[in-house]
């Protein structure tokens, strides 16, 4: 079964997507900062079946455009917003996943008629209440341009490189994850580290219109959503309930892909009746 590759120009901008296709109800997939919509590949051949699967780059990342500016969380929920209606996709389902995970919130609590449903892979709140969510804005900065650093560093190494060096970090991670992974390391937009602007739980949680699944894993293997914040989420909005997934950091779904996956296949159908 072959995928569509394409762009939609939207908000003065090309937007990159790989699309699976068929007459099925909509999944659009929305990745984490410095990955690329290819590196939804694993999950996308899992539900292709069942849902009409929409892979997006977001602005900044993979093939689509990099505009100099515009990288806060309502930048790009108006680009998957515009994506959405270009492609008549109506009202869709979303699962995010850490930048994408806040996107896809953001979208549906700034664009509710093009949502139905939605999945938040452990997106980057903090529970600042929290002893380990604390960090002075001066660990903040230095930690960002540490991480940057490393990036533009890494962009100068092959593919093959950057892959055989994420093999070593991320062992447990499955084979097929790490070549689009790597590809997508090479093709972001360095800047989207320091530009990026997020929005926070308690500003778009209370918003949320439709049902939703926070799916979580361990902080002490790097999630960043505690359970203590967790349960939080879930008292402020009725609509949202979380499934935490153990054995797994923050990339849920590439440390523990089955448990990932029975809890996206549940809400899903959950959503769709």
């Amino acid at each position: 079964m072959s995928w569509q590759s394409d762009f939609v120009q939207v908000n003065g901008i090309r937007i990159h997507y790989t699309r699976t296709g068929g007459d099925k109800p909509a999944l659009v997939l929305l990745h984490g900062i410095t990955d690329n919509g290819l590196c939804w590949s694993r999950v996308a051949h899992a539900l292709q079946n069942q849902y009409d699967i929409v892979m997006v780059d977001a602005r900044g990342h993979g093939l689509s455009d990099k505009p100099e500016n515009g990288y806060t969380s309502d930048h790009y929920a108006a680009d998957f917003a515009g994506l959405i209606e270009s492609l008549g996709l109506g009202q869709a389902l979303l699962i995010g996943h850490s930048l994408g995970a806040i996107s896809a919130a953001t979208l549906t609590t700034n664009y509710p008629h093009l949502v139905r449903g939605t999945v938040l892979e452990d997106p980057p709140w903090r529970d600042q209440s929290e002893a380990q969510s604390q960090m002075s804005p001066e660990q903040a900065a230095a930690w960002m341009a540490e991480w940057r650093a490393n990036l533009v560093a890494e962009q100068k190494l092959s593919a093959e490189e950057i892959s055989a060096a994420g093999r070593s970090r991320s062992p447990a991670w499955h084979a097929d994850e790490f070549p689009d992974w790597a590809q997508a390391k090479l093709q972001v937009y360095p800047d989207v580290l320091d530009k990026s602007q997020l929005r926070t739980w308690t500003d778009l949680v209370p918003q949320i219109h439709c049902p939703t699944l926070l799916v979580t894993g361990d902080p002490s293997l790097g999630a960043i959503v505690t359970p203590g914040l967790a349960t939080k989420i879930c008292a402020a909005n009725p609509k949202i309930e979380y499934a935490h997934i153990p054995g797994a950091g923050h990339n849920i779904r590439r440390e523990n892909f089955d448990g990932f996956l029975v809890a996206v296949r549940s809400f899903l159908a959950e959503v769709e009746g």
